[in-house]
C-alpha cells in the first residue's frame, strides 16, 4: 500500500501531500496547498478523526438500520465515509463523484482505494453525476466537495437539493458538509434552502461556530422522514469533540434565519478560503 513516508504531488486543484500519522500505523492526513482535506486510517475504517465525519457517520446509524446501503458521494478526498460504510455496512453500493482525477490517482495508488469493497468512482462534475442518477436510486447521499479551499456555494441551493432529494429513496438521508466564517452568512442560506426541500433536518456544529465566535463545519442532516432528533442531540453533548445538534427553529433562536440559496438568488460575497484543520474534499 506504498510507503510511509509523505508523499507530494501536483493535483488538478494545487499541491496535494499525504502525510502520514506518527502514532497511528494506518492513519493518513490528505492536504491540499496546506489544508487538511482528509484523515483516513486503513487498519481502522471506522476510526473518524475529523469531527464532521463522526458527525455524519452518527446520523448515518442513528437514521439507518443496521445493513448495507446504497449511497452516492459528491467529493472524494482520502474517501474517509465510503471507508466507514464498507466497514462498518458490508454489501453497500457507494458510488463517488470526483472532479480531481490526479487526487484520485494519488489516493488509489497510496491509500488502497482500489481495496474498498462495494465502492466506484467516477472522474466527473458532482452536480452533473447528481443529475444523471436515477430517482430514488440511493439511500444516502452526502455533500463534501470543496475546490481547493474554497467554498462551493452552488452547490447549497434549492434547486441542487431538490435534484438530492429526487435521487434518494423515500426517507433516505442527507448529509452535506459545509464551512462558513463566523457570520454564517452562507450557512444560514444553505440550512434554509434544505428546509425548503426537506420536512425534517438538523444542524451539527460547534458552539463557538453558533456563537459567530470563529470559521468552522456546518454540517445539515435532512431526509422526508423523521430523524431521530433526540438520540442525536443526546450523543452530541456528551461527544468528545462538543458539537451541538440543533433543529431549525433552535437555531434560528440562536442564530437568527435567511432567505434560501438559489440560483435565482445566489451568494453575492464569496465565503472566505478554508484555512487550518478542517474538514472536507475536492470539487467533484
Amino acid at each position: 500500500m506504498g510507503t510511509r513516508e509523505r508523499v507530494e504531488a501536483a493535483v488538478r486543484f494545487g499541491v496535494a501531500e499525504l502525510i502520514p500519522d506518527r502514532l497511528r500505523a494506518g492513519g493518513w492526513t490528505v492536504s491540499v496547498d496546506g489544508v487538511s482535506q482528509s484523515y483516513v486510517d486503513l487498519d481502522d475504517p471506522a476510526h473518524l478523526k475529523m469531527p464532521y465525519t463522526d458527525w455524519i457517520a452518527q446520523a448515518i446509524d442513528r437514521h439507518w438500520p443496521p445493513g448495507a446501503v446504497s449511497a452516492l458521494f459528491v467529493g472524494g478526498g482520502g474517501f474517509a465515509l465510503p471507508r466507514y460504510l464498507a466497514a462498518t455496512r458490508p454489501g453497500s453500493e457507494q458510488l463517488v463523484f470526483e472532479l480531481d482525477g490526479k487526487l484520485v490517482e494519488l489516493v488509489r495508488e497510496h491509500l488502497g482505494l482500489d481495496e474498498v469493497p462495494g465502492l466506484e468512482v467516477q472522474v466527473q462534475d458532482g452536480r452533473a453525476g447528481v443529475e444523471g442518477a436515477l430517482d430514488g436510486s440511493a439511500d444516502l447521499v452526502v455533500l463534501d466537495a470543496f475546490q481547493g479551499g474554497d467554498v462551493v456555494t452552488g452547490l447549497a441551493t434549492v434547486e441542487f437539493f431538490a435534484e438530492v432529494s429526487r435521487v434518494l429513496r423515500p426517507g433516505g438521508l442527507f448529509a452535506a458538509n459545509l464551512w462558513d466564517a463566523a457570520e454564517l452568512g452562507f450557512a444560514l442560506r444553505a440550512i434554509a434552502a434544505a428546509c425548503e426541500v426537506f420536512p425534517h433536518v438538523l444542524v451539527f456544529a460547534h458552539p463557538r461556530v453558533l456563537a459567530r465566535r470563529q470559521s468552522g463545519n456546518v454540517v445539515v442532516v435532512a431526509s422526508t422522514r423523521r430523524l431521530p432528533a433526540a438520540e442525536l442531540a443526546d450523543w452530541a453533548v456528551s461527544a468528545p469533540e462538543r458539537v451541538y445538534c440543533l433543529t431549525p427553529e433552535r437555531l434560528a433562536d440562536v442564530c437568527g434565519t435567511a432567505a434560501p440559496l438559489t440560483e435565482a438568488d445566489p451568494l453575492l460575497d464569496p465565503v472566505p478560503p478554508v484555512r487550518g484543520w478542517w474538514s472536507g474534499s475536492r470539487l467533484a
